[in-house]
């Protein structure tokens, strides 16, 4: 091999390895992009923590983390204010995700159903474990199904009664004093006392 193959071999291998490296390595974002980049990433975070406080669930240190990142920011250290503004905004969406999971938990479902059996009274279903565990909340059964209940003392097999769940403790109240005051009743006649329940 003469100089000149070797001096042509050097300089091809010269040329394989800058490009190996050129392709390996990543170019650090110049400083402009990454003060952009950074204004970007705390302003992110400061919606983010927006949407979290709107609905009652943000965390206590999120506020501090974008503030450090705004301190980060002045000092022109980009890179740890892109970091702590980005920590601050997925804690947000942590906190936001967080209290919805709690909130759909802990929904009351408003009303459900119970199916009229053989033998049932209003008494006999309310005071079902399952439904109220109370024989004299039954005129909360009887007002939510007004539509079909003329007489709270006759119920038929099959119907489909609407259970309340979503009283206030006035309506149980108003319920109990009615069940407890009611006065004489007969089978097939609409009590007065029990329209004027109604009425309320």
């Amino acid at each position: 091999m003469n100089i000149f193959q070797g001096v042509k071999f050097a300089a091809l291998i010269a040329l394989v390895l800058s490009i190996a490296v050129g392709c390996a390595s990543t170019p650090e974002p110049e400083p402009e992009d990454q003060r952009a980049i950074a204004e970007q990433a705390i302003a992110d975070a400061k919606a983010a923590n927006e949407r979290a406080k709107d609905a009652g669930a943000e965390w206590r240190d999120t506020e501090e983390l974008i503030k450090q990142a705004e301190e980060a920011f002045a000092a022109e250290d980009y890179p740890k204010a892109i970091e702590l503004a980005n920590q601050a905004r997925r804690q947000a969406e942590n906190a936001l995700r967080q209290h919805q999971a709690e909130m759909n938990k802990a929904k009351p479902v408003a009303n459900d159903g119970y199916t009229v059996m053989s033998g049932d009274t209003l008494w006999g279903i309310s005071s079902k474990s399952s439904i109220y565990g109370n024989p004299y909340q039954w005129p909360l059964i009887y007002k939510a199904n007004r539509s079909q209940i003329k007489d709270a003392d006759l119920i038929y097999p099959g119907q489909n009664l609407v259970i309340q769940r979503d009283a206030s403790a006035a309506e149980i109240d108003a319920a109990v004093n009615h069940a407890r005051n009611r006065g004489a009743w007969s089978i097939g006649v609409v009590e007065s006392s029990d329209e004027a329940y109604l009425s309320r």
